[in-house]
């Protein structure tokens, strides 16, 4: 790894983990506080999540682990709720990097688009809609609510992204990396009982 980019992926690991910033975010406010934007290559993923697991382990090694439990089980409570639109956890807290100013992200796979809006309307939820960038790279309907979470005692981000009912065959495929990119709640049960790495 060049130095430059191992120093970019550091200080964007630092923004992931301090502040809770997505990697798209946090590697072009890292090249904007380095003054290399334009100038350099952003590092990859794969090298951003290398520095943040590097960073947790010299920094939060103490808090990480009981963090990370807290919104993994804040995640099954949701998923469990939202069954029916076959939810699948991704992001930080699927990948085991999340810290407590991470955001928890939820992929459902509906038949109809509007069916989790209507099922969080019934169920009295307040929401706000959106759109971001889904697996594929094209923006999905994103769905984001504020839980409190009691381990924190304050509220955690959840953002639910709709995809098509049939896109899950794709969103199952193992990352460059050989890891499933995300799991569904027996998956998620299988990590909070210590079966799956």
């Amino acid at each position: 790894m060049h130095h430059s980019s191992a120093k970019h992926a550091a200080m964007a690991a630092q923004l992931v983990v301090e502040e809770g910033l997505e990697y798209g975010p946090a590697k072009r406010r890292a090249a904007k506080m380095l003054g290399t934007r334009g100038r350099t290559a952003l590092p990859g993923n794969d090298e951003l999540e290398a520095a943040v697991r590097d960073y947790i382990a010299v920094f939060c090694a103490h808090t990480q682990p009981a963090e990370l439990l807290a919104l993994r089980r804040l995640a099954q409570i949701w998923m469990q709720r939202l069954t029916e639109f076959r939810p699948h956890l991704s992001g930080a807290v699927w990948q085991g990097t999340a810290t407590r100013r991470s955001d928890i992200y939820l992929q459902l796979f509906c038949d109809d688009s509007k069916a989790a809006e209507i099922a969080l309307i019934d169920q009295g939820v307040k929401y706000q809609a959106r759109s971001v960038n889904g697996f594929r790279g094209e923006p999905v309907p994103t769905l984001s609510l504020h839980v409190f979470c009691t381990d924190f005692q304050e509220e955690v981000g959840v953002h639910l992204m709709i995809h098509d009912h049939d896109d899950v065959r794709g969103a199952l495929k193992p990352g460059a990396n050989g890891r499933a990119a995300r799991g569904d709640v027996h998956a998620l049960q299988r990590l909070l009982a210590g079966e799956l790495a």
